[in-house]
């Protein structure tokens, strides 16, 4: 028998529903487990067990809850080693990133376990002589976290630690596509928490929907652009709050001062990092002419030394891509740039490997230009497409150009035309001689425009979202 991964509700598991097998990317013989669909009357009853609990939680002593979410962080951090084998098996990425997200996860816990002692209100005067006004944060209620499969154990940290900090309790969709490692999570929370604090529901896209039109207080999700929509549309029915974290075509300007080394490892780290899955790869490259040519040499070079291979397998570097979906997805975007009168430099193919898996060669087009469906799209895969400018306004104006708005960055060794980037590109984090991946926890993280819809994720500045102000007056007499 293979493992099943069901439901979570109340602290009971529920293993009923319909099943679907979980398969190794990086070896598609290996059925890792069978995935038990939720049902919508689950759904219900997951919320209706985060209702019953939720005053319960919120009355929690701040100092009990700090250390709750301190073991749950420290448990994660202390099967850094385990956790992550099972989530690089399951999602793809090889075996440091998967212990290091799992590593990173438990952090953002123990972040969050300290912010509840840091819950701290103000007091005002009022225009009215002999008038006392205080103002306070209470927790919002019932939250629906709806989580991808690139960053299974992380991207559902950072949302459910400040959930629980600040009182409320939580109801997980997590994606059907890395099923295993949300199970462990679940496994996890359920030992250190009150019955119906944590709830899960695993499935698709119906179960999503199920979730985020229910009797919820906040919905918080991360995807694509077109399910993000779909998800606040039917939140606002209920009056729900709503924070959407999704897509971008992240730039990086590679100006002619640059270093060139830095130039490179940070392009080549943004770009095919986690095999370019994620909302922060850099997927265009804004070159200045002057160097054009020897940054794409070196460019290609360091792409075509990096190792793909088996997640799990020593040495790799980047691993398959999580799905036949997911690789036909960009294959076929890679057919799209030819047509679109890209130049193929390296990679382009489907690569074979000892087992069969879903590997990609990282790959590298130029002579492309913005207006180009490649550079207006998200790919989410290891493929960048390089672009030449003449000079830096040009650069900025090409790095502006888009529809989305998540992370921007340009390598220069010159202050003056740093600093006006930092000031002028339309993103919600800029960065100067770093890859646009690799963003701390502790600060605001979010874009404009597509990628972002409500307040910011992260830092102290979650608890906008998942928490609600209350203006008392007193008159004393």
């Amino acid at each position: 028998m293979t493992d099943i991964y069901g439901q979570l509700i109340n602290g009971e598991w529920d293993n009923s529903g319909p099943q679907s097998a979980n398969i190794n990317p990086s070896d598609v013989s290996d059925t890792i487990g069978h995935l038990a669909s939720a049902t919508a009357s689950q759904v219900e009853d997951a919320i209706s067990a985060a209702r019953a609990a939720q005053p319960g939680w919120e009355a929690v002593k701040l100092e009990e809850k700090k250390n709750i979410l301190h073991a749950i962080g420290q448990e994660l951090i202390d099967r850094c080693d385990e956790i992550g084998q099972t989530l690089s098996r399951e999602e793809g990425k090889p075996f440091g990133e998967g212990r290091g997200e799992t590593f990173r996860a438990g952090e953002f816990y123990q972040y969050y376990a300290a912010e509840c002692l840091r819950q701290i209100g103000e007091s005002a005067a009022s225009v009215r002589p002999g008038i006392n006004i205080d103002i306070s944060r209470e927790a919002i209620g019932v939250a629906g976290l709806i989580t991808p499969w690139n960053f299974p154990i992380a991207i559902a940290a950072w949302k459910m630690g400040p959930a629980l900090a600040y009182g409320n309790t939580v109801v997980l969709k997590p994606s059907e596509v890395t099923p295993a490692t949300a199970h462990i999570l679940a496994e996890v929370l359920n030992k250190h928490l009150p019955k119906g604090v944590f709830n899960m529901v695993q499935g698709g896209g119906d179960v999503g929907a199920a979730l985020s039109s229910g009797k919820i207080d906040a919905v918080s999700f991360t995807g694509s652009v077109p399910t993000g929509r779909k998800i606040a549309q039917a939140a606002i029915q209920n009056m729900a709050r709503v924070q959407c974290e999704m897509g971008s075509k992240n730039p990086i300007v590679v100006m002619d001062n640059a270093d060139m080394d830095i130039a490179i490892a940070q392009s080549i780290h943004g770009a095919f990092g986690a095999s370019g899955q994620k909302c922060t790869a850099s997927s265009r490259l804004i070159v200045h002419e002057a160097i054009h040519d020897e940054f794409v040499a070196k460019l290609a070079a360091a792409a075509e030394a990096k190792k793909v291979g088996h997640a799990l397998e020593e040495g790799t570097e980047l691993g398959p891509v999580v799905s036949e979906t997911q690789m036909d997805k960009i294959l076929g975007y890679m057919d799209l740039a030819r047509e679109e009168g890209g130049e193929l430099v390296t990679g382009g193919n489907r690569l074979d490997r000892e087992t069969e898996g879903y590997y990609l060669a990282p790959t590298i087009f130029t002579g492309t230009t913005n207006d180009m469906r490649v550079n207006r799209e998200e790919i989410f895969g290891p493929m960048t497409c390089v672009q030449k400018i003449s000079t830096y306004e040009e650069g900025l104006a090409i790095a502006n150009d888009t529809d989305f708005g998540l992370a921007a960055s340009i390598m220069t060794s010159n202050l003056k035309q740093a600093e006006h980037f930092k000031r002028n590109a339309k993103y919600g984090s800029v960065l100067v001689n770093l890859a646009t991946a690799g963003l701390d926890y502790h600060v605001p993280f979010g874009g404009r425009n597509s990628s972002s819809y409500g307040p910011r994720e992260q830092g102290e500045h979650a608890k906008d979202f998942y928490t609600i102000m209350k203006t008392a007056y007193t008159n004393p007499g």
